[in-house]
């Protein structure tokens, strides 16, 4: 599909499809083919610098009111199960919904042939980025990406099933993978939650406190309604921190 409308000076001739936007698909949908207050159908002409109406009627050749001449025969404009298609031989009602009509790329959008290619390339393009990205990862940075997918079950998982499983995350949602991996907050939050688990430092049971284990030395104060996990990774790049991540570093090797 495209939201891309189409002009007057590159439009082809030919059968087009179009289909309701989102998920949702009702039996039939009647969509506004003339203006009223309720539903203002205006297109604003940039040549003559104002607001013309439009309208569907079926035995014009225009749809512009203005353009109409005599009695019109109004038409409707039906979707069924979310799809209409849309004849060649009707140019009037095909440049209406292409080109005119104020709920083209919002309630409905034109069936693109290229525009869908290019965006399966894409995808297929960015599924190959990001599992050759996961391919490469080293197990640390793999561990962080996949604990924010499936939380604290990650530590009790072999290397290879972390592997196993961030092949598969990255092939399910690449964009959202290659996102992770581009985030140091990731790789820092969990640093932080390994350290926390192999009781190195210590999170107070409300949550607001870091501590060493070993002395309770306080280490970071949480702000209420904050994730803790974030504080203290934004707390690891400040210049005590970077002594704080050296010490838990060599503890956790």
């Amino acid at each position: 599909m495209s939201n891309k409308k189409e002009t007057p000076k590159n439009w082809e001739i030919k059968d087009r499809h179009y289909f309701l936007s989102g998920r949702k698909t009702p039996l039939t949908l009647t969509i506004p083919s003339k203006h009223t207050r309720k539903h203002p159908l205006l297109y604003f002409d940039p040549i003559l610098n104002s607001q013309r109406e439009i309208r569907f009627a079926t035995n014009q050749q225009s749809c512009f009111v203005d353009e109409q001449k005599g009695e019109s025969t109004m038409g409707h404009i039906t979707f069924t199960d979310g799809v209409l298609m849309v004849k060649k031989e009707l140019q009037t009602l095909q440049k209406l919904l292409s080109i005119y009509h104020p709920l083209s790329g919002r309630l409905f959008m034109e069936h693109d042939n290229i525009a869908v290619a290019e965006d399966e390339l894409y995808n297929i393009e960015l599924e190959i980025h990001a599992l050759n990205a996961a391919q490469q990862m080293d197990i640390d940075q793999a561990e962080a990406i996949l604990r924010v997918e499936l939380g604290s079950q990650v530590g009790k998982m072999a290397s290879k099933e972390i592997k196993r499983d961030l092949l598969m995350f990255a092939k399910r949602n690449p964009k959202l993978f290659i996102d992770l991996a581009n985030d140091e907050n990731v790789i820092l939050r969990n640093f932080a939650i390994r350290a926390v688990e192999l009781g190195i430092i210590t999170l107070s049971p409300d949550q607001r406190t870091f501590l060493w284990a070993t002395n309770k030395k306080k280490l970071v104060t949480v702000p209420f309604d904050q994730n803790p996990y974030s504080e203290f990774a934004a707390f690891l790049k400040t210049d005590e921190g970077l002594e704080v991540y050296k010490s838990i570093e060599k503890k956790l090797k």
